[in-house]
């Protein structure tokens, strides 16, 4: 690899996931060596697609390289240097610039989505008596607290129930939150209607930059937007704090992170994966089963019906996610 790429290798188990839209079928797990970008590496690296020059271990997949910045096409599957290359998907990172003012970023809205968002914030403050409330998280008492009152909401989140991303319950990760929250290392919100939270967002920070890594919000409260509340509030205290250069959404599209973001940059996620019988399986069945789900979407896009039985999948005939 060229400069741009980080210095240590993580040996981790990465599920390789078999999905359809937001369901996931079964997934099968990998040893791999992963390394990832930052967004201000992304922004300024210059590396290529080419296979690690470093030995890969007896127990060990391949390699996994996260959110590598691409400038073309590259084909789904190839051969590089013994592995099989395989790159799922090319997709943006979409991010915010946070070294300019709030007033600065709002205006990138367009009047009617600001119209539309302060409709949205006067609505709910009015269904909540009159009165907004939310709070911001930091020091490892709150954090704790925060980890508290988001798991008893991320339990009923179709993140958790159908895409295994809710905000984590384990021992291990609370530590995590504290380790973090000790060095001033965390942003955590949630936003309460009535006394119970009803949405939570979690961002940890990694070198200047805000992580956007847990977001969830109760079924029920869907069509207050309380997602796009909680976020919109969060930014402006962010903003106001003013000690962050960017806001990094991460890998990965929706509309909410389109909606908020100033700047995106194209990439990709590459598997270096040994050439055994049973990782060639496992690439091919998943591109198969990757471009099945994308015909199917767009057959459904093409008939009107993909966001209803989006919606219908997540959100169930009564506002709760269908289980896995």
């Amino acid at each position: 690899m060229e400069s741009g790429m980080p210095d240590l290798w993580n040996n981790k188990t990465c599920p390789l996931r078999f999905q359809f839209g937001d369901k996931t079928l079964f997934s099968a797990n990998l040893n791999l060596l992963t390394r990832g970008f930052g967004i201000s590496e992304s922004i300024a690296a210059h590396a290529t697609t080419s296979a690690p020059a470093e030995p890969l271990p007896a127990n060990c997949d391949g390699f996994l390289i996260r959110s590598l910045q691409v400038q073309t096409e590259l084909p789904t599957i190839s051969r590089e240097s013994g592995y099989i290359r395989y790159i799922p998907a090319l997709y943006p990172r979409y991010f915010i610039d946070m070294t300019q003012p709030f007033s600065e970023y709002t205006g990138k809205f367009s009047s009617k989505t600001r119209s539309t968002i302060n409709r949205k914030l006067k609505k709910f403050t009015e269904h909540s008596g009159g009165e907004l409330i939310w709070k911001s998280y930091k020091s490892v008492d709150e954090v704790r607290e925060f980890h508290r009152l988001a798991r008893s909401l991320s339990s009923k989140t179709y993140q958790e129930a159908l895409l295994d991303a809710g905000l984590p319950e384990s021992e291990e990760f609370l530590q995590e939150m504290i380790s973090k929250a000790s060095a001033g290392s965390v942003r955590a919100y949630l936003l309460f209607h009535a006394g119970r939270p009803v949405a939570y967002l979690y961002c940890p920070v990694e070198q200047g930059v805000l992580l956007y890594e847990y977001l969830g919000y109760d079924p029920e409260y869907r069509e207050w937007s309380v997602g796009t509340i909680l976020q919109w509030l969060a930014l402006e205290d962010l903003f106001r704090e003013g000690v962050f250069s960017y806001f990094d959404f991460t890998e990965g599209e929706s509309e909410h992170k389109r909606l908020f973001s100033t700047n995106k940059i194209r990439c990709a996620n590459v598997f270096f994966l040994r050439s055994t019988l049973r990782n060639n399986f496992l690439v091919r069945a998943q591109h198969l089963t990757n471009r099945f789900s994308t015909l199917l979407g767009n057959i459904l896009e093409h008939y009107g019906l993909k966001a209803r039985i989006k919606r219908l999948i997540r959100f169930g005939y009564r506002g709760k996610p269908l289980a896995q």
